[in-house]
């Protein structure tokens, strides 16, 4: 987590200085451009999901024992799945790059910029399934800070150099080409230190028929987890191809800053949580269901609160901070900004749901992300001709509601808990009214709050005024109405005096 939380900072403020001197020196048909490729590859590496979940089901147990042969054969087995991967990837890739000429035909740049943008980024891809696969040993040996601070250091100066490359040369093929040295010097990095670390890990052990035979559960696991990450891919990674195949590919670029800010915000969080799925399959494992259920509602509570006090600062922040960082032509419509504030507040809040149905092994409900995919890619694809960008979010808001709102905490409660489900609502909806008391509140306040002219200190300042305001009213509202919200501030209190 420190590792984490110290690159993050760091890139926080660079992500935005490079991005604002990107769009300025490359544009945004480039930019939009960059992201769609990424997207397109992102669809290709449909085939890669459920193999890395599976690597905490299989790798734990023998890192803990120290049984390094039975870690060789696994590590085997998942190059010998990734290998496999790569090359469906690679020619697929290729096959998909023979329709660039009539997919990108109205584009302004020449094709030369299109194909040598997208095979650096297939390259890049290509490494990490043909020779970077056992990066998922340190994962599982809990030394991810390991890939953190080398490949993140080896990012910060490729981003200082192409920044240094398109401010006085304003050269897409000097973006480019530094997007490709990092993808060979991280690879190489990786590689020797993961070698340093286990000298006795085989990177080129060859993978038989009988390994494959002796792992069935492991390819089981692989199969169900694959259909929620299909899921997961299909409603938040297709926004961009949907924009740039029915609105435009500038619209990519202008969609892709206001992810930005809020995916930031959501990794921050995730990051400060990093540990608590694994503290959830602990206390799965012991089966003591009051603690579980303490527990749940502490999680949610908590989630609500971290969710609720950042859409809300979030909503009256956003539009002047993107108008002093980028323009005003780069500002959306209120009504893309509340629904990129809804998927956000949606995505805050299931996290506990998803830990606990994880932690409970509930994988078999295949159909569900299945189902998901096809309500947000259909819905989507209807709403756009009526809403343009608004209508691509509110598919991804409708899929959230029905399997992410609706369907998984009835799972959960019935075959996880097996409680009651009137439970979940009951609570959910003492949460749900709190968060929205505390916006209509905020929403008549706020207006005696004045920005006045939009500069850095102002924004700032308001910024705290809002957050202050918002910190005032949500938490003696949901202290008062939620126990698992009293339990939680009583927990992180006693820690706080602990570390004092």
């Amino acid at each position: 987590m420190k590792f984490s939380m110290f690159f993050y900072l760091i890139f926080l403020v660079l992500q935005f200085v490079s991005r604002k001197l990107f769009l300025d020196n490359l544009g945004d048909e480039f930019m939009g451009l960059s992201e769609t490729l990424r997207s397109f590859l992102g669809f290709l590496n449909l085939a890669e999901l459920g193999i890395g979940a599976a690597v905490g089901f299989s790798l734990y147990k023998p890192i803990f024992d120290k049984e390094n042969e039975r870690i060789n054969e696994l590590i085997s087995l998942f190059g010998h799945l990734y290998k496999k991967i790569g090359l469906f990837i690679i020619i697929g890739g290729f096959l998909l790059s023979l329709f660039f000429p009539i997919i990108f035909s109205s584009l302004g740049a020449p094709l030369a910029v299109v194909y040598y943008t997208y095979y650096t980024f297939l390259f890049g891809m290509g490494l990490n399934f043909f020779f970077n696969y056992h990066t998922i040993l340190l994962q599982a040996d809990q030394k991810d800070y390991i890939i953190t601070s080398y490949s993140q250091s080896i990012n910060l100066i490729k981003i200082f150099i192409q920044c240094f490359i398109v401010y006085y040369f304003e050269s897409v093929y000097g973006w480019v080409s530094l997007e490709l040295a990092y993808y060979v010097v991280n690879s190489y990095v990786l590689r020797k230190k993961i070698k340093q670390i286990y000298p006795w890990l085989n990177l080129n052990q060859k993978t038989t028929n009988s390994i494959l035979k002796d792992n069935p559960v492991i390819i089981k696991k692989v199969k169900q987890v694959s259909f929620h990450k299909l899921g997961a891919f299909v409603t938040g990674g297709t926004d961009q191809i949907l924009i740039f195949a029915f609105i435009s590919i500038e619209t990519v670029a202008f969609f892709g800053n206001y992810q930005m800010i809020f995916s930031r915000l959501l990794q921050l969080v995730n990051t400060a949580f990093s540990g608590t799925a694994a503290g959830i399959g602990n206390l799965v494992a012991e089966n003591n269901k009051k603690n579980i259920n303490k527990v749940f509602w502490e999680m949610m509570a908590l989630r609500f609160y971290i969710g609720g006090v950042s859409v809300i600062v979030l909503y009256y922040v956003t539009e002047p901070f993107i108008l002093y960082w980028l323009g005003e032509k780069y500002v959306l419509s209120k009504y893309v900004l509340l629904l990129f504030l809804l998927n956000m507040f949606i995505m805050q809040i299931r996290i506990p749901v998803d830990h606990f149905k994880d932690a409970h092994g509930l994988y078999q409900d295949i159909w569900a992300p299945v189902i998901q995919s096809i309500i947000n890619l259909g819905t989507s694809l209807i709403l756009l001709q009526y809403f343009d960008l608004a209508g691509v979010l509110l598919g991804t808001t409708i899929a959230f509601t029905i399997v992410i709102l609706l369907w998984r905490p009835y799972y959960l409660y019935k075959y996880g808990f097996k409680a009651n489900l009137w439970e979940y609502w009951r609570h959910f909806l003492i949460l749900i009214l709190s968060f929205i008391f505390t916006l209509i509140t905020t929403y008549k306040l706020q207006k005696f709050i004045y920005l006045g002219n939009i500069n850095f200190v102002n924004i700032v300042i308001y910024s705290l005024k809002i957050l202050v305001l918002v910190v005032l009213i949500y938490t003696p509202v949901i202290y008062l109405s939620s126990l698992g919200f009293r339990n939680v501030s009583k927990r992180l209190l006693s820690l706080i005096k602990i570390k004092i």
